[in-house]
Parts: structure tokens; C-alpha cells; sequence
């Protein structure tokens, strides 16, 4: 079984910061793509960033220039620097990753648990 576990959630003031924080355990062979998105009530659920292995990046661009992701593949962890929070980043944060549990077997998706975001204005 593979478990992804955000952590890092919380209230902050409009223009503060938060670092989120996700990482992979159980069997795992290789992870690909690791990446964050987001959900706010009654909107769907988007990207907001995403890291391959070798550390390419792409950005939603409403975060770009505020937010950065960043993997340590050796503890299989991706983090979610926020900077200049706005209210409009208020939103649930789930982490996904597309792994291989096992040498020769097929690449799937898993996603996390979800982490909440609070920007108060």
C-alpha cells in the first residue's frame, strides 16, 4: 500500500507564508511527478504545481512568482513553498504523484488525504 501525507496547513494573513509538505511511503519502486492542487468550495479541483524527477516544474499561473515546488527524491517528499498569500488561495491543497510500486509494474496515481489553506484578508 502507498500512503501520500500532507502536512503544513493553516491560517494565515493575507501576505504571509506557508510551507506545505508531502510525503510518499509504503512500496515504492519509483516516483514520477509529484505535484499539488488545489480545491475551493464549489469550484473544481486544479493544479497548482508539479515537479517531475528530474526537477522540471510548471506553475498554475495565478501562483507563479509566489509559489515554488521542490522535491528531495531520497526521502520520496515534495514541499510547497506559498509566499504573498492571497484569500484567493484559500482552498483544500491535496498532493499527487504518479509511482511505479514495483520494478515492471504499472505507473499509478495516488493522491492525498488534502490540507487546508486559510488566507484571512
Amino acid at each position: 500500500q502507498v500512503q501520500l501525507v500532507e502536512s503544513g496547513g493553516g491560517l494565515v494573513q493575507a501576505g504571509g507564508s506557508l510551507r506545505l509538505s508531502c510525503t510518499a511511503s509504503g512500496s515504492i519502486f519509483s516516483i514520477n511527478a509529484m505535484g499539488w492542487y488545489r480545491q475551493a468550495p464549489g469550484k473544481q479541483r486544479e493544479l497548482v504545481a508539479a515537479v517531475t524527477h528530474g526537477g522540471t516544474t510548471n506553475y498554475a499561473d495565478s501562483v507563479k512568482g509566489r509559489f515554488t515546488i521542490s522535491r528531495d527524491n531520497a526521502k520520496n517528499t515534495v514541499y510547497l513553498q506559498m509566499n504573498s498569500l492571497k484569500p484567493e488561495d484559500t482552498a483544500v491543497y491535496y498532493c499527487n504523484a504518479d509511482l511505479w510500486a514495483f520494478v515492471g509494474g504499472d505507473i499509478v496515481n495516488y493522491w492525498g488525504q488534502g490540507t487546508q489553506v486559510t488566507v484571512s484578508s
